[in-house]
């Protein structure tokens, strides 16, 4: 089991007023499984991929990452698990606008004390394996949507992590775009990489083999996919 998430609870307070956003959720997802979360606006599918991602912490409930409980680590510690065990592809691509395609790359090796040789190597092989070993130089206002979301996904891939984490990662691409993109993570689950997509599109969610559907903080369904 890689992830195990046991009674989990996330409880907001607003003002005075506490707002439950995940109540009692049970989830165990295995090694090189290809999961997708839906649900509709509310139901606590961002919440629980902030949990899943190490980007928040269960008011209660325990979570075990990689055999670690994470549940109650500190900010600096679940900083250094995300570094270490978790891929993240955003939306939104999050990329230094700034720097090239292989630099954008490299950043989580800078923050983990990768040597500058190595950073360049393990970058390198990274944006071969997404098709984009004749780009590493170009900056993102040079390349198109789907490049920009490749490379993030290479960055995402450069450690080497345990999980790779996708929030709605063809929300900004047209639709074949975003099938060339979904072709990558099919690619990348079948050699071997734990994938947990987050979507509210249908079509999108059938590329994986398993569909956890939430509904007012809860899992209201948890389904093999049909495709």
């Amino acid at each position: 089991m890689l992830i195990g998430l046991t009674d989990i609870k996330k409880i907001y307070e607003v003002g005075t007023v506490k707002v439950p956003a995940l109540k009692n959720i049970d989830l165990k997802i295995g090694r090189n499984e290809y999961v997708a979360i839906m649900g509709p606006s509310g139901s606590g599918k961002s919440t629980l991929m902030n949990i899943i991602g190490c980007l928040d912490t269960p008011t209660d409930g325990t979570y075990l990452l990689n055999g670690t409980n994470v549940s109650e680590m500190s900010d600096n510690q679940l900083a250094e698990i995300r570094n270490r065990e978790i891929g993240f592809v955003f939306q939104t691509f999050n990329l230094l606008p700034r720097a090239s395609a292989l630099h954008n790359v490299e950043l989580p090796l800078i923050y983990n004390g990768t040597s500058a040789s190595n950073r360049k190597k393990l970058a390198t092989v990274a944006l071969e394996k997404v098709g984009l070993a004749d780009r590493m130089n170009h900056k993102p206002n040079e390349l198109s949507g789907g490049q920009r979301q490749r490379v993030a996904i290479a960055r995402a891939l450069v450690n080497n992590p345990s999980i790779i984490l996708a929030d709605e990662p063809t929300g900004n691409l047209d639709s074949k775009t975003g099938e060339e993109i979904m072709e990558i993570f099919e690619t990348l689950h079948d050699s071997g990489n734990t994938i947990v997509l987050v979507t509210h599109e249908e079509y999108i969610a059938e590329h994986s083999d398993r569909i956890i559907r939430l509904r007012d903080g809860l899992v209201e369904r948890d389904e093999a996919s049909v495709n």
